[in-house]
């Protein structure tokens, strides 16, 4: 009886193949190049840009002060209690998401993903050092030499420059730049900016330089969850089968009617950033970033061949171009239901944020009313009840502010008095960017009606003395009879 030898299982995880994606031209890449400088331009910038906000606050326009839980976006001041704003920025954003992929399937990860940015700034680099995909592939299989050494060194450096300045631009977010950077300079920064400077300079080295595709490929979870954003009206990159097949080489001098129009050039594959064929169907690593596209629309005009081969296209479309009926206009696959929800719910939040920014009160306090005891008994027969009083001071300069109480009934008012602990009066200066707390005292006179009922209902009003900014909030009187 023979034995057989036991069969390894296959890996898990196959070792990469390292792709080099060739330089191409056209509308995609152009739009491509376009975004990487816009974005990239902000994101270096943003950090240096000034804002006049008075002598009291930072003159940073974007700012995240993570010291004073403050954030600051041009003239716009976001205090810890009003991060739901920050809430609806993030859901807005996943709404976005799911917005643009039902409608154009990947667009996202093809030209605004931060992977997706700075590899295409990499791999800029890359050839600009190493040369075109051939001079690449070669100069990775060549024995290491001296050429083998500078080119690599070479690219390296460069590489780690762009993580440094990413990782750098980074921390100046969270404080003031120029004070930042001569602290950086200077080696008197905190220990907490030079490892997260260290930290981003590194991943965006390892991302951006030697993981690339399988960042989206293994890392990124959205290739699995685009899948149920999309449907037969989405709008994605496909390759028209029907007019490309049977495919061959183009021969000089000949024409063969039953061959398609794809000569099997490789240069869709060629151009790929994540190393496939575009003609072996829709795939998971596919960002639909349109330069296969480009690459192929490009090797027509060679040939004289219509342009479109590969193309953007809706699954619908396939039965109509076969038949030769006419495509259903791209404006039907994007407005559809599914897209006009995600749209509205993305545009209402939008809007309930913008009004919810300008319906802020200048003013932000509270009143807590102390329950142990209800109330105290003067030795004259007047009610006093006790409140907590916490006062937030949202401008740059110390404030006054004009504490009052509203009864009911003019009657009822005439018998109310206040006072604040601490002060000779109703008035109290908070600092700036402060938070001012302190007890209040409300007292009835002896037989008021509001000292013998049970619980009346009052209104506390601030008044900012600087400019008239008045906010109130309801609370309750309790009496003897409570």
């Amino acid at each position: 009886m023979s034995s057989t030898e036991p069969v390894e299982p296959p890996p898990l995880y196959s070792a990469r193949e390292p792709v080099f994606p060739r330089r191409v031209k056209g509308q995609f890449r152009n739009l491509k190049w376009v975004l990487m400088a816009m974005m990239l331009g902000l994101y270096y910038i943003l950090p240096w840009i000034r804002w006049d906000r008075g002598p009291e606050l930072p003159n940073q326009a974007v700012l995240l002060d993570l010291a004073n839980r403050r954030f600051f976006f041009f003239m716009i001041e976001i205090w810890p209690h009003e991060f739901y704003f920050v809430a609806g920025l993030l859901i807005m954003a996943g709404l976005g998401l799911f917005l643009f992929t039902s409608a154009l399937g990947r667009v996202w990860c093809g030209y605004a993903c931060p992977q997706t940015v700075w590899t295409d700034l990499f791999v800029l680099v890359e050839r600009w050092v190493e040369g075109d995909r051939n001079a690449r592939i070669r100069l990775l299989r060549q024995n290491w030499n001296s050429e083998k050494i500078r080119k690599r060194v070479t690219k390296w450096v460069l590489w780690l420059l762009i993580g440094l300045a990413t990782g750098g631009a980074w921390v100046f977010y969270f404080t003031d730049a120029p004070t930042l950077l001569r602290e950086l300079f200077a080696g008197t920064a905190s220990p907490v900016a030079y490892i997260t400077i260290a930290v981003a300079t590194a991943t965006t080295f390892a991302f951006g330089g030697f993981a690339r595709e399988q960042i989206c490929i293994y890392a990124c979870p959205w290739p699995r969850i685009q899948a149920a954003m999309m449907d037969e009206d989405t709008i994605t990159i496909a390759y028209r089968e029907w007019r490309g097949e049977p495919r061959g080489k183009l021969k000089k001098g000949q024409h063969d009617p039953s061959q398609g129009d794809c000569i099997d050039c490789m240069a869709c594959f060629n151009v790929c950033p994540m190393g496939i064929d575009i003609r072996d169907g829709q795939q998971l690593e596919c960002i639909t970033c349109g330069l296969c596209i480009d690459a192929c629309n490009e090797m027509m005009d060679k040939i004289g061949k219509p342009r479109g081969l590969i193309g953007y296209m809706a699954l619908k479309d396939e039965a109509n171009e076969r038949s030769g009926n006419p495509v259903i206009n791209v404006w039907k696959h994007i407005l559809r239901p599914r897209t006009i929800l995600y749209f509205t719910l993305w545009a209402g939040i939008g809007v309930g944020l913008v009004v919810a920014l300008f319906m802020r009160s200048p003013i932000d306090f509270n009143i807590t009313p102390n329950r142990d005891p209800l109330y105290v008994m003067e030795p004259d027969g007047a009610i006093r009840n006790i409140y907590t009083l916490r006062l937030r001071n949202k401008s740059g300069e110390d404030t006054a502010f004009k504490v009052s109480v509203i009864a009911p009934t003019p009657e009822e008012q005439s018998t109310l008095s206040l006072a604040l602990e601490g002060t000779d009066g109703d008035t109290v200066t908070v600092p700036a960017d402060e938070t001012y707390t302190q007890r209040l005292y409300i007292m009835a006179a002896p037989g008021s009606s509001l000292a013998t009922s049970d619980r009346t209902e009052l209104t506390i009003w601030v008044e900012d003395t600087h400019n008239t900014d008045r906010v109130s909030t309801e609370t309750v009187f309790n009496g003897k009879a409570n």
